[in-house]
């Protein structure tokens, strides 16, 4: 192992547990042991992914988060404390999971309050008490939003929280107690209340702009607090004073207002949840209630990219916040949010942190605390913040959560590796007939397929008609701010070169015919760019592999861009460009909002719409161009609104199609297609759409 990691790996304590290591995998949604969104069960799919990760290595593991009551309000289900037949499951699972040597602590949680997700049959239900009270024997909406006060919920702002009751309150917080008692009985090593985070219910209790109640729990600062209070109270009553408490706390909001967030370079911003000086003294007060230790970040769901940071935020991006923090208490205080492990170990040699808290990579690369170990840290698969798997929830303008129910229920899956929570569908099975491949086209779809064929026993060959590998992938990583997508690049390229997979570059093929003499075809020739030939000067345009790879907007006279599109890639290109490139983006988007898409993730495209608002980047929604000139372009609004806009250059921002190799031998049945050239996605369904194919061959 290489020296500069050795701090990872020295022992600590929370309260009276000691944790073999400093690294802590953080709650995920959808990798709770007792359910998601179901009724509460012992959940063997969560279970067995918790265990291996034990298995390699993590020190402390939390699962998913779990309220203490379902989430959904459906009248009969009991408390999660009642479930007799949970708990009997637990214990001994909690015997095997301790021969691993990692310790085990289970998030509970009040509920979601205004951060729940609801989609547009639960907006209808919400909104109206009527329907809602006859739906109630099924579901009560209502009571899965209800939060402190009457507030706009983030993901359907027409539909308002109605305020908890006192006594729903007390009947909450005995339920913390009672399930924390069956969960030591269990075997359990601790709890973590998801409490003071992210803008969830108990938070909303705690930040003065978010409550406004009149009664014990609101206003003064010790009203506002006193429901996590009490929550850490019970438990300790409950299930004894050493039982260790930990608490997922959210440093600073970094909200501005209702569904607004702030960059992470802005400082000049009035805090509309909790500010630092309110946090120096909560810590102090939450200790002294009883916490044994902080797991922290920043953010809210207005700001949730604190939260979840997707590509755009730096690394360690919550460290300074944590670091300064953890001088007003002598709990240990861990750090989550783009961590590296380098800078992690840095801070805990140096004193100025007790653990790192890593969630996503776990996903990606199973393996990764092995690699560092054997000192193999550079085989380790990068976790490239895409969201595409883990956490997909989306949303723009005038719509709820787009994610539909039955899809929500499946998260913590990962865009990279498919076995992840799903370690039964997706696995490699070797084959009992060895066949040779061809693989047309050295894209992630077209690497990722023979690395699974060659794990199964095949015989994969990629032929790619470019001078590297990657495909489009290199140009969606050239963005200044994509270092990992760029090392996901480098270790498929190593990958392949490790596993011996046999690789020609400078490789054209035209016509299937010429891959005469192999068993079986891939092809993943992916996408081309559309265009849109009958808009007049059409063809001036150029390409996003144009400006980010070709850097034809590197000269200096080159100020104004204007992207037609504002989807995920002109988006984050107009960021790119302006952030570091001094440039003046505009965009054009055809629809009511900036990545107004489905597939990508609330997290970041709240990011880059909060970003082109800061910067002032002139945007211009409900509009099409008609017409492309030398110096200007004329955009028509749905209204019917004209207006001339001067650039230096424009940017084909509309999207791709499929570009499948044709030939009459295309549809033969030793011909598979992966990637975009079947349909249009991201990295998930290229990298998934792989291995459904390549486990059939």
């Amino acid at each position: 192992m290489d020296e500069q990691y050795k701090a990872l790996f020295t022992p600590w304590k929370v309260g009276n547990v000691e944790i073999k290591n400093r690294i802590v995998q953080c709650s995920m949604g959808g990798t709770s042991l007792f359910g998601w969104l179901e009724p509460n069960h012992f959940d063997k799919e969560a279970a067995y992914f918790l265990l291996n990760r034990a298995q390699d290595g993590v020190g402390l593991i939390l699962p998913g988060m779990q309220c203490v009551r379902d989430t959904m309000g459906i009248p009969g289900r009991k408390w999660l404390y009642q479930n007799d037949q949970m708990f009997k499951q637990l214990k001994p699972y909690v015997e095997e999971f301790h021969k691993t040597g990692a310790k085990l602590f289970i998030q509970l949680a009040a509920g979601f309050g205004r951060s729940m997700a609801i989609n547009g049959w639960m907006t209808v239900l919400a909104k109206n008490d009527i329907l809602n009270k006859l739906a109630s024997p099924i579901v009560d909406v209502q009571y899965a939003c209800a939060s402190a006060s009457e507030t706009p919920n983030r993901w359907s702002e027409d539909v308002t929280s109605r305020a908890m009751t006192v006594d729903e309150i007390h009947e909450m917080v005995e339920a913390f107690g009672k399930t924390a008692k069956r969960l030591r009985e269990a075997g359990v090593d601790g709890v973590e209340i998801h409490a003071v985070h992210e803008g969830y219910l108990l938070d909303q209790f705690t930040m003065e702009n978010w409550n406004w109640r009149k009664d014990q729990y609101g206003g003064s600062f010790e009203n506002r607090f006193r429901f996590p209070v009490e929550v850490v109270q019970a438990i300790k009553r409950e299930a004894g004073a050493d039982y260790p408490v930990s608490l997922r706390y959210s440093v600073v909001s970094k909200t501005k207002t209702w569904g607004k967030g702030a960059m992470p370079y802005e400082t000049d911003f009035v805090e509309w949840g909790r500010d630092m000086a309110e946090s120096e003294k909560a810590i102090k007060y939450l200790a002294d209630a009883g916490y044994d230790m902080f797991n922290c970040d920043n953010g809210t769901y207005d700001a949730w990219y604190w939260a979840h940071p997707p590509q755009y935020m730096p690394d360690n991006c919550n460290l300074e916040y944590v670091e300064h923090i953890k001088k007003f208490t002598d709990k240990p205080c861990v750090c989550a949010g783009r961590m590296t492990p380098e800078k992690a170990a840095e801070e805990i040699a140096a004193g100025r942190l007790d653990a790192v808290a890593i969630a996503r990579q776990n996903l990606v690369d199973h393996d990764w605390i092995h690699k560092i170990l054997e000192g193999r840290q550079d085989e380790i698969k990068p976790c490239i913040r895409c969201h595409n798997g883990c956490f997909n929830f989306s949303k723009f303008k005038g719509t709820p959560n787009l994610q539909a129910l039955d899809d929500s229920l499946h998260l913590a899956r990962c865009a990279l590796n498919p076995t992840t929570m799903q370690h039964d569908k997706y696995k490699i099975v070797p084959t009992k007939k060895p066949k040779k491949v061809a693989i047309i086209g050295g894209g992630v779809g077209g690497m990722e397929s023979a690395l699974v064929l060659k794990q199964r026993g095949h015989k994969p060959v990629i032929f790619e008609k470019g001078d590297k590998l990657g495909g489009l992938f290199l140009t969606a990583s050239a963005m200044t701010f994509k270092e990992n997508d760029k090392k996901l690049l480098e270790w498929y390229r190593a990958e392949l070169k490790r596993q011996g997979i046999e690789v020609h570059l400078n490789t054209e093929v035209t016509d299937l015919g010429m891959m005469r003499g192999y068993d079986e075809i891939i092809v993943a020739t992916g996408s081309v760019v559309r265009t849109m030939p009958l808009i007049p000067g059409f063809d001036k345009c150029v390409t996003f592999t144009d400006l980010l790879v070709n850097r034809v907007a590197d000269d200096e006279k080159i100020k104004k861009i204007v992207f037609f599109g504002g989807g995920q890639s002109s988006c984050e290109s107009a960021y790119d460009m302006l952030l570091n490139f001094g440039k003046e983006p505009i965009i054009v988007e055809y629809a009511n909002d900036l990545v107004a898409a489905q597939a990508t993730c609330l997290a970041n495209t709240s990011f880059l719409r909060d970003a082109m608002e800061y910067h002032k980047v002139p945007t211009y929604l409900n509009s099409t161009i008609t017409n492309i000139g030398d110096k200007t372009v004329t955009i028509k609004g749905k209204d019917g609104k004209i207006t001339e806009v001067e650039y230096d250059m424009i940017v084909n921002g509309i999207g791709f199609v499929p570009a499948p190799l044709g030939g009459k031998d295309n549809k033969a049945k030793n011909v598979h297609r992966v990637g975009d050239c079947v349909a249009i996605g991201n990295l998930r369904t290229v990298i998934w759409r792989a291995w459904d194919v390549c486990m059939k061959i």
